[in-house]
């Protein structure tokens, strides 16, 4: 798993802070979900291209690069599984 930083106002600090049993982690990939949601992402079939895409030989980095939404990681998938 990967870090990654987020910036957060001091009302969100001091809030977290009088609250220390709130996983804010959890709250930001519940915000994630809640994103993708709203724009028609089933996050399990996310995962599932992400992984076949992997299985593959792509690297993160490389989706990353040859990607940008889900439509395209999807193409990107049934291309190669064309391919094979």
């Amino acid at each position: 798993m990967i870090t990654r930083a987020v910036t957060i106002e001091d009302i969100d600090d001091l809030y977290l802070k009088w609250n220390e049993h709130i996983n804010a982690s959890a709250l930001y990939r519940r915000a994630l979900r809640e994103e993708m949601e709203i724009r028609d992402v089933d996050p399990n079939e996310l995962r599932d291209l992400f992984e076949r895409a992997r299985e593959q030989g792509y690297t993160k980095d490389e989706i990353v690069d040859e990607t940008n939404r889900y439509v395209d990681l999807k193409a990107l998938v049934e291309d190669a599984d064309a391919e094979e």
